[in-house]
């Protein structure tokens, strides 16, 4: 469990840290360079992953709670909505004039859909630290930059792409959580 909450103490805190400018990101730039920055905080990030990784593999799983939502088809309209949104953080369309940060309230998402449908001691660590650590961003990167200036809207076309690939995401990623996540996907008891 050390590895898993680690990992994600890891990952959270090199976010934090360039969100909260404390200046670490920009006396490396000055230091290194862009790039060089880049690959030092991209090598952190992989290495998060990988303490996650071995922990999540290390750790036994604990009950704790009984999800309201283990195995019900709901979760897939839960991650259909993170995918979504997800995929509205990187292109040109109209959600991004309602959800300030699409990308990390998709993050919040995923890790609320994960706490409903597990209820063990690992979901716990590893999907409410992600939880906690995307409303934390959420709520700082709004206090930073203050009142928030809202994009001009864009064609029909455009959130109509972002549903297609959002949805073939969910189809993806589906087929590949027995390979990724250990587990496959079930609907019914």
């Amino acid at each position: 469990m050390i590895y898993l909450a680690l990992g994600v103490a890891v990952w959270a805190c090199a976010h934090l840290a360039t969100t909260l400018r404390l200046g670490f990101r920009e006396a490396l730039i000055a230091k290194l360079d862009a790039n060089k920055y880049k690959g030092i905080f991209s090598l952190v990030m992989v290495a998060a992953i990988g303490l996650i990784v071995i922990g999540w593999q290390s750790t036994d799983s604990l009950h704790v709670y009984d999800p309201p939502f283990w195995n019900s088809p709901i979760m897939i309209v839960f991650m259909w909505v993170a995918l979504f949104l997800f995929v509205a953080a990187r292109a040109p369309n109209n959600v991004r004039r309602f959800i300030r940060h699409p990308q990390l309230t998709g993050v919040l998402v995923w890790a609320g859909a994960h706490l409903l449908a597990n209820g063990d001691n690992r979901s716990l660590v590893l999907f409410g630290g992600f939880g906690l650590w995307a409303l934390l961003e959420i709520i700082l990167i709004n206090r930073r930059e203050g009142a928030w200036t809202k994009p001009e809207p864009v064609s029909l076309v455009r959130d109509l792409i972002v549903v297609g690939i959002s949805g073939a995401l969910v189809v993806i990623l589906m087929l590949l959580h027995p390979y990724f996540a250990g587990m496959p996907i079930q609907f019914g008891a």
